[in-house]
């Protein structure tokens, strides 16, 4: 894996129009990352599935924007989430909603590729230490990632949510077009959240092998992990934590939104 690779992990993966908070790591990805998806053949025949998790319709205050125009709206109702303007720094302001859907969608796979990222690369790289001749997850790698901690810290869950429901038509829209015209895209939210809060909590220091130009796990199993799940683990112990919270919250105020609530959200 690439440590001089961004990869990128949605903290609040919950967006409604709003990029929540997504969080991006440098490390040690390699850079054959996948290509966004393929449209499948469109099959007219085929019934749309049951719906698992139906979103609320909610009275519109406004007319929503149209998708291709969506990113002024995104970024003005993403800044008024955090509430401070410097954090605006970490976003990529171009087809801000396609790219929280597709990488979303990629969470819950081995990787996730680099032309999707809705937040900018970390400017520092990961950070590796050695002890005993053995390699590590440097403990001073967590400081890397205070400012996507502050946007984290930044969000309230329920206006989030609010915000998503609201946007849900667009959200809806664009995985539709990323390929999936007969599923939805609230579906694939709650397993990658799911998948997120699943990941193990592993004790510190993580040891890493290098056995060529990349950093990996030493730990096989931990290789095997989705992308998602080894982002998280990366992080830190400290910030894991932090960020299965916000999920947690997430969850919880999703589920207020849900129809089925036989279904619900499990976890957390």
């Amino acid at each position: 894996m690439n440590k001089n690779m961004l990869i990128a992990v949605i903290v609040f993966v919950l967006l409604g129009g709003t990029l929540a908070a997504y969080f991006y790591w440098q490390n040690m990805q390699t850079n054959n990352a996948l290509p966004t998806t393929a449209p499948p053949p469109f099959l007219p025949a085929i019934p749309k599935p049951e719906i698992r998790q139906i979103i609320d319709d909610s009275p519109v205050k406004s007319p929503l924007p149209k998708l291709a125009d969506s990113d002024s709206f995104m970024l003005d109702a993403l800044a008024d989430l955090i509430g401070n303007k410097s954090l605006m720094r970490l976003f990529n302001t171009d087809r801000i909603i396609h790219n929280i859907v597709a990488t979303i969608d990629n969470l819950p796979l081995m990787k996730l590729p680099l032309n999707v990222m809705p937040i900018k690369l970390a400017s520092d790289k990961f950070i590796a230490s050695k002890s005993s001749g053995a390699l590590f997850v440097s403990p001073k790698n967590a400081a890397r990632y205070s400012p996507y901690m502050d946007v984290a810290n930044a969000i309230d869950a329920k206006k989030l949510v609010e915000l998503y429901v609201r946007l849900y038509p667009l959200f809806q829209q664009s995985y539709e077009e990323l390929g999936y015209p007969q599923q939805y895209f609230n579906d694939r939210l709650i397993v990658v959240i799911d998948d997120l809060l699943d990941a193990p909590d592993i004790a510190e220091p993580i040891k890493l092998v290098q056995p060529k130009i990349f950093y990996q796990f030493a730990d096989p199993d931990l290789e095997d992990l989705s992308i998602g799940q080894r982002i998280l683990i990366r992080t830190g112990n400290k910030n894991e934590a932090t960020i299965k919270a916000k999920l947690v919250e997430i969850k919880q105020e999703l589920n207020l939104h849900v129809h089925d609530k036989k279904i619900g959200i499990t976890g957390g």
